[in-house]
């Protein structure tokens, strides 16, 4: 196989392995996020629990309440995942060492920022801006007559788009992006150095991939690291995208900022801290196992099947 037809198959093994990790994922913590961004919306002094969040969402919308927004996610979050995982391999091809090969620990952290700041301008955004406010409506899942604002991710695609204009999809960009990069900087890091340790103290065998269980645990360890150190720029990003507002860029930053504190106090920087932590820890656990699985079936199969004979013209 070419050079060129083995770039192909592999971004096309990454892209594929991805969006099916990420589709797995939604589905499994959705309501984890949920969760997170009830409480990050509180502007109680009292801050409730988790669980407190949770068991009133529940009994006030039925549990299909935290579900809510996962339209939104899951239109979003397969090109997400594919896009995350296809471009950390992109710019890792690029900062590894052109002589042996081999990736640094360093080549690792900016691919991963690199990965991160492109999801966050192609897909996150847009998605979160959606997302959140599908949300932050606490209406009835059961009752037809209890009719909320945006009745799913395309009819609130629509209505912030007609009543807000096109670049309201785009508000907390700079956060979005400045979160995402630092969550796949250290996400992708942390990762590949627990990957590449087990695979020497286990003495695995090249192509030989670990347990799936091992998968789960070094995603989950590495997807926590993320979020304790960006909370602040979550919490921050979610109150600006919540609602429209006349005021842009910088202002509207410190404007959020500067009312959450005097309001709130400092400690509301890290409210959902810990739902995010599950949402985001359990998230990467998935994430990783089930794009390792994947790609493993996907390899194989690509190796059984015969490349395509050229087409001969006469």
């Amino acid at each position: 196989m070419s050079k060129k037809n083995g770039d192909k198959k592999n971004f096309s093994t990454h892209f594929i392995a991805g969006g099916g990790a990420g589709f797995t994922e939604a589905l499994c913590c959705h309501p984890l996020d949920t969760v997170k961004v009830r409480m990050q919306l509180s502007q109680r002094s009292v801050r409730p629990g988790f669980l407190t969040v949770a068991v009133k969402i529940i009994k006030a919308e039925s549990p299909l309440g935290l579900y809510k927004g996962l339209g939104a996610v899951l239109t979003g979050i397969v090109p997400k995942m594919a896009i995350r995982f296809s471009s950390f391999e992109f710019y890792k091809g690029l900062l590894k060492n052109k002589t042996t090969g081999n990736v640094s620990t360093t080549a690792t952290f900016f691919a991963g920022l690199g990965a991160g700041t492109t999801e966050a301008v192609l897909v996150v955004t847009p998605m979160d801006v959606i997302k959140i406010r599908l949300q932050a409506q606490c209406h009835s899942m059961t009752d037809p007559l209890d009719i909320p604002k945006y009745r799913n991710a395309a009819h609130a695609a629509y209505t912030i788009v007609k009543e807000e204009g096109i670049r309201a999809l785009y508000k907390g960009v700079a956060l979005t992006a400045l979160r995402q990069a630092t969550n796949q900087a250290v996400n992708f890091t942390v990762y590949q150095e627990m990957k590449k340790r087990m695979k020497t103290i286990q003495g695995t065998k090249e192509g030989q991939e670990l347990p799936v269980y091992q998968h789960l645990l070094m995603g989950g360890i590495s997807g926590a690291m993320g979020p304790i150190a960006n909370a602040p720029i979550d919490t921050i990003k979610t109150r600006i995208q919540r609602s429209a507002s006349t005021e842009k860029g910088w202002s509207r930053l410190v404007s959020v900022t500067s009312n959450l504190i005097k309001k709130e106090g400092w400690l509301a920087l890290y409210k959902g801290l810990l739902p995010r932590l599950m949402r985001v820890g359990v998230g990467q656990a998935v994430t990783f196992a089930s794009y390792e699985r994947i790609k493993m079936y996907l390899d194989l199969f690509s190796d059984k099947v015969p490349p395509p004979l050229p087409i001969r013209v006469k």
